[in-house]
C-alpha cells in the first residue's frame, strides 16, 4: 500500500502506507481500494504551493474506487461497494452548516487538500463523504466530484433559456461547464482557447465558435462570461465581453493573493453582476446522474491513464504539455 505524497512544493515522493491502519478502520469511516484518481487544477497549485492545506500531503481528491474495509459503525456501505468521494467533510454543527453553507464550514477540511487523498492504492475516508457509482466505469466515476463542482457553478450563475454565453478555457472543467450549461438550455457557447489542440478538441465537442486569444473575442455580446482559467488578467478583460446587466462568473482557481484591476465605473454604469464558484454544496448525487444519464459525457475527457509512479509525470504533462492533454488520470493498481 503506497501512495504519492508533495512533501514541500515540487517535491513528489511514493511513500509506504500502513496496511495495519487502512484495512482497520475507526467507527464511521471506511478504506477504499482507488481504481481512478484524476489530477485537477487544484492539484496543480496545491504541488506549486499557491493553496491552502499544509506539507507533507497526498493529494487526490477526484477519485473512485472500491470498498473493502469498513468501521464498526458504518451502516449504508459495505466491501465490494463501488463507490466516489466527495472530499468537503463538514462538522454540521456550526453556523455555517446549519444554515446550509457546509461548503464554509468553519472546521471544514477535504480529503486530498487538508487530508490524505486519492493519490494512492487506499485511503480512509469518512462515510459521509461516500457515494455510490452503481456500474458507472471507475474512470467516469471520478469526474463525480469535478462535475459537482460545475453544477454548483451553474446553479449559482442561474442561466437563462436562449443565453449566449463565452467560457476561458478548454480543458476538462471547461468541457464540463459547456455541457452543463448546454442541458440547462443555453443557446450559444463561444469558447476561448490558446492551447491548440484544446481549442481544436472544443471545436468538435459543441462550441459555437473558438476564439484563440481573448482580443478576438467580439465586446459586448455575452450574457455571460465564465472563467475556467484562474488568469486574473482574463477576468479583468470580461467586463468589456458582456453585455449591459450581464454576468460574470470566477470559476476556474487563482493564485493564492493575486489581484485583479478592474474599472467599477464599469460595474456600476452597466450594472453588471460578479459571482463566484466555490467547490460544490452536496451536488455529488446529481453530478453521478448527469453521468449515468449520458445527458453530461465524460468519457473522451481522459488524454492519460497513468501508474501511481507516474504522478509527477502527469503534473508536468499538465504544467508543461509536449503533448495533446485534457484529463489526467492515475489508476494505481497499475
Amino acid at each position: 500500500m503506497r501512495a504519492a505524497e508533495i512533501r514541500e512544493p515540487h517535491v513528489i515522493k511514493i511513500v509506504e502506507l500502513s496496511e495495519e491502519d487502512l484495512m482497520n478502520p475507526a467507527d464511521r469511516n471506511l478504506t477504499i481500494e482507488v481504481a481512478a484518481s484524476g489530477i485537477c487544477g487544484t492539484d496543480l497549485h496545491i504541488y506549486k504551493g499557491e493553496y491552502i492545506g499544509e506539507f507533507p500531503v497526498i493529494p487526490g481528491h477526484e477519485f473512485s474506487g472500491t470498498v473493502v474495509a469498513t468501521g464498526s459503525a458504518v451502516t449504508h456501505f459495505k466491501p465490494g461497494d463501488r463507490v466516489a468521494v466527495e472530499p468537503n467533510v463538514a462538522c454540521e454543527d456550526c453556523q455555517e452548516c446549519r444554515e446550509n453553507r457546509r461548503h464554509f464550514c468553519r472546521n471544514w477540511w477535504a480529503v486530498g487538500v487538508t487530508a490524505p487523498g486519492g493519490m494512492a492504492t487506499h485511503v480512509t475516508v469518512p462515510e459521509t463523504a461516500v457515494f455510490s457509482i452503481g456500474e458507472i466505469d471507475f474512470v467516469y466515476g471520478a469526474f463525480m466530484e469535478p462535475l459537482s463542482c460545475v453544477i454548483h457553478g451553474v446553479e449559482i450563475a442561474k442561466p437563462r433559456l436562449a443565453d449566449r454565453i463565452a467560457i476561458a478555457g478548454a480543458g476538462p472543467i471547461g468541457i464540463l461547464l459547456l455541457r452543463v450549461f448546454r442541458a440547462t438550455g443555453v443557446s450559444w457557447i463561444d469558447v476561448i482557447e490558446r492551447n491548440e489542440s484544446r481549442a481544436q478538441f472544443v471545436e468538435g465537442a459543441g462550441a459555437n465558435s473558438v476564439f484563440r486569444d481573448l482580443s478576438d473575442v467580439p465586446r459586448g455580446q455575452y450574457d455571460m462570461f465564465v472563467d475556467a482559467t484562474g488568469v486574473p488578467s482574463v477576468v479583468e478583460d470580461s467586463v468589456d465581453l458582456v453585455r449591459p446587466a450581464g454576468r460574470i462568473l470566477l470559476f476556474g482557481v487563482p493564485p493564492k493573493d493575486s489581484r485583479l484591476t478592474i474599472d467599477p465605473f464599469k460595474v456600476f454604469n452597466r450594472e453588471l453582476t460578479i459571482l463566484g464558484s466555490f467547490t460544490s454544496l452536496r451536488n455529488s448525487r446529481q453530478a453521478i446522474d448527469l453521468i449515468e444519464s449520458g445527458i453530461v459525457r465524460v468519457s473522451d475527457l481522459v488524454s492519460h491513464l497513468l501508474p501511481l509512479e507516474q504522478f509527477a509525470r502527469g503534473i508536468d504533462l499538465l504544467l508543461h504539455p509536449t503533448e495533446p492533454t485534457m484529463k489526467v488520470m492515475i489508476d494505481p493498481r497499475l
